[in-house]
């Protein structure tokens, strides 16, 4: 049965510029691959309806996935819900993942949800991959360059 991860960080940033991070591509491939993979976007296009496609290569071994999906909710500064599906056929189904955005006194409060991980990947792992991806999202985000 496809598994379920929630995460929840608090990032000391505004929530429109966490949000941007979730939707430029730029910054998306800088902070969404895990520890250990580059990541190439090749289609982002941040609206309703709009298509997302990228790349995560493992840097060790060469070998890379390709997944995408459709925007689903945006509400910036908020919330946004995307799916994903991945392109290799052993990887069946489709993933939701649903961002929170809430502004706090320190700066964001971030919650994610992804939902339908399919079953040959173990939440563990995703958990980990998520933990690992939301460290350098608040290396991005948090620094404050005037110039």
């Amino acid at each position: 049965m496809p598994s379920t991860v929630k995460l929840h960080r608090v990032l000391a940033a505004r929530p429109e510029k966490v949000f941007r991070a979730f939707v430029e591509s730029d910054a998306v491939a800088s902070w969404l691959p895990p520890n250990g993979f580059t990541c190439t976007v090749h289609e982002l296009d941040a609206s309703i309806g709009g298509k997302h496609r990228m790349s995560f290569r493992n840097f060790t071994t060469g070998g890379s996935h390709s997944f995408g999906g459709i925007y689903e909710e945006l509400v910036p500064g908020e919330r946004l819900v995307y799916t994903d599906s991945f392109d290799d056929p052993n990887l069946p189904g489709e993933m939701t993942t649903t961002v929170t955005l809430k502004a706090v006194s320190v700066g964001t409060e971030v919650s994610i949800e992804q939902q339908g991980i399919p079953d040959v990947i173990p939440p563990e792992a995703c958990y980990l991959g998520w933990q690992e991806s939301l460290r350098k999202l608040a290396k991005l985000v948090e620094p404050e360059i005037s110039q």
